[in-house]
């Protein structure tokens, strides 16, 4: 069993024993303590307390989802329920009914088993490093307290995934009439969770054939839910057996997104970002952010179009910050997070199939030669099991000590990068890891790059 009490929220498995798994008590109490955290939050003192919640279709949702609106009642907080929603739609649903906060029922690309309370602010966004650790203070000192009996929350459910589709529909760059043109084919993996009650109905809307594959919202994910090639080998034959345009996966809260070319072969999920920037580049100059893991095609990219690249920390938060900050047109995250601004400021698998096809329908280019047209990297992700006794923070130091004469970034980890690739250690923040990203310009240099680091600080692959 696994719990993680982060800044970010609470994950953890299902089952187990208190203080070791998300139980009820650790759903519980963490909702009270979001609930004191909004009553602190100075615009909503004088106002009824609104909190809009959604969910991914994990087997465990329904429990959760009635724990956290239940104790938020009991704190005296209304409740708007979307039930099976994209974590997308309940970001924008909350400055839709102008709610203080949200909560997303989801573990996002962690097993079945396991799931976790996503928490958001009033901008629907997710809260920051420091609400978070204050949070965290509430719980550790059980600082919240229940409402009486006349001042209990009411609850309403509501239907947000169509208007989320509709706001998508409405956006300049997205050309609705240019995509229906192509009628193009395309093979979605709904992986059994909330995308297939969001995506097959936006397709629709866009005029383009969707065959979906694990389309049933029940939670019993067909595949592991992390949208990596290794795991979408039914969805890459169906792509070829089709004779479709292109694939479409995403994992199971739909803010991962990731294609597939015609000829069934993955387009990466680090392009996803880098495609849909350069279409947004090309229409709309501006900066752009990604994270430090993501890959170097994002900057050559804005490079090209004479536009600023900035990097930020590990996390959406951070990159949100920093889009703010430089005021970037585009952003995200190379697990193929796309943060559009113009919709909103979250990872949006929705928006980036619509921008990705409007790219694709008015340049005239099937999928792989918009991939061959973009910078050539390889990256490898992979990751080493943290033991009880492993000091990391010692690992990150001898690291940076190692390779002092390299470009050195600390600001999430340790960052090493080198003249012909770099390579990223960090702590996760969602599973008992270290997580290890590399890139460089070949296959072997990439492999080559994560032995020199791991072999510095005694680790092995």
């Amino acid at each position: 069993m696994a719990l993680i009490v982060s800044i970010s929220g609470i994950r953890g498995t299902i089952g187990g024993k208190p203080g070791n798994a998300l139980t009820p008590i650790e759903i519980v109490n963490f909702s009270s303590a979001y609930s004191r955290w909004l009553s602190e939050q100075e615009s909503h003192q004088t106002q009824t307390r609104k909190v809009v919640i959604g969910r991914d279709a994990r087997v465990s949702g329904p429990i959760v989802s009635q724990l956290v609106s239940n104790t938020l009642m009991a704190c005296g907080i209304d409740i708007i329920d979307l039930g099976l929603a994209t974590t997308p739609t309940v970001e924008m649903a909350v400055t839709h009914f102008k709610a203080q906060g949200g909560i997303i029922i989801t573990a996002s690309h962690n097993p079945a088993q396991w799931n976790a309370l996503k928490l958001l602010n009033s901008k629907g966004e997710f809260i920051s490093g420091a609400e978070g650790n204050h949070l965290l203070r509430l719980i550790k000192n059980s600082d919240f307290e229940y409402a009486t009996y006349d001042k209990l929350g009411k609850y309403t459910v509501f239907d947000f995934t169509q208007h989320h589709i509709d706001s998508i529909l409405k956006l300049p760059l997205v050309d609705v009439e240019s995509i229906k043109a192509k009628k193009y084919k395309v093979v979605f993996d709904a992986i059994n969770s909330v995308g297939a009650i969001a995506i097959p109905p936006l397709l629709e809307q866009l005029g383009v054939e969707c065959v979906v594959l694990n389309d049933e919202p029940n939670g019993i994910f067909a595949h592991n839910p992390e949208p990596l090639e290794k795991h979408l080998g039914e969805t890459l034959e169906t792509v070829k057996a089709k004779k479709a345009d292109m694939g479409i996966v995403v994992d199971p809260d739909v803010d991962r997104l990731a294609f597939i070319d015609e000829h069934g072969v993955m387009f990466g999920e680090e392009y996803t970002l880098v495609a849909i920037a350069d279409y947004v580049l090309q229409h709309t100059p501006g900066n752009t952010v990604s994270n430090l893991s993501s890959s170097r095609a994002l900057s050559d990219i804005t490079a090209k179009h004479g536009q600023k690249y900035t990097a930020a920390a590990v996390g959406e938060v951070n990159v949100v910050e920093m889009m703010k900050k430089t005021n970037a047109v585009i952003g995200g995250e190379g697990n193929g997070g796309i943060i559009y601004p113009p919709l909103h400021y979250g990872r949006d698998a929705l928006v980036g199939i619509a921008l990705f096809l409007s790219h694709l329908s008015k340049s005239g280019k099937t999928v792989s030669q918009i991939k061959k047209e973009l910078p050539l990297y390889f990256m490898e992700k992979t990751k080493v099991d943290l033991n009880p006794e492993t000091d990391v923070d010692n690992i990150l130091k001898t690291a940076a000590q190692n390779f002092k004469n390299e470009n050195i970034n600390t600001v999430d980890g340790v960052k090493i990068d080198f003249k012909d690739g770099w390579v990223h250690l960090r702590k996760s923040n969602t599973e008992p890891i270290i997580r290890i990203y590399a890139e460089a310009k070949s296959e072997e240099a990439v492999k080559n790059l994560i032995g020199k680091v791991l072999d510095s600080v005694g680790l092995k692959r």
